[in-house]
């Protein structure tokens, strides 16, 4: 497909939307001009202002196919990690604490012998 300057046109090859509560999730695989692939996953959530008119918010991030795999990997990593919080499965470990217990590497970067997460709702985010 071309547009009338006779440049190829970014095509929408396939569109998923996700409703999670508040928000939406729009999945878009798109193509570039030299037909690779791309994701752009974007959340919108809509925002009421004092006056009751409404808007939506948006963020969106682009995906590109040298880095589908790596992303994957971290996105799923992430959602098993908060499944095992979740389950009881892991305890949390005072940071302080840790600072002094954990073995440097090498280069001397930290790591410590417990991942540290904090327990947040993602409506805690919101202005």
């Amino acid at each position: 497909m071309t547009d009338h300057h006779g440049d190829s046109v970014r095509d929408d090859i396939f569109s998923k939307a996700v409703r999670a509560g508040k928000r939406t999730y729009f999945f878009d695989v798109k193509s570039t001009r030299g037909n690779d692939l791309y994701l752009t996953i974007t959340e919108s959530k809509k925002r009421f202002h004092d006056d009751g008119n409404h808007s939506f918010e948006k963020h969106k991030i682009f995906l590109y196919k040298e880095d589908f795999e790596k992303f994957s990997d971290g996105l799923l990593e992430a959602i098993d990690k908060i499944k095992d919080i979740r389950s009881g499965d892991n305890a949390f470990i005072d940071p302080a604490e840790e600072e002094e217990e954990a073995p440097k590497h090498v280069d001397g970067n930290r790591f410590s012998k417990t991942e540290v997460y904090t327990d947040i709702d993602f409506e805690d985010l919101e202005d």
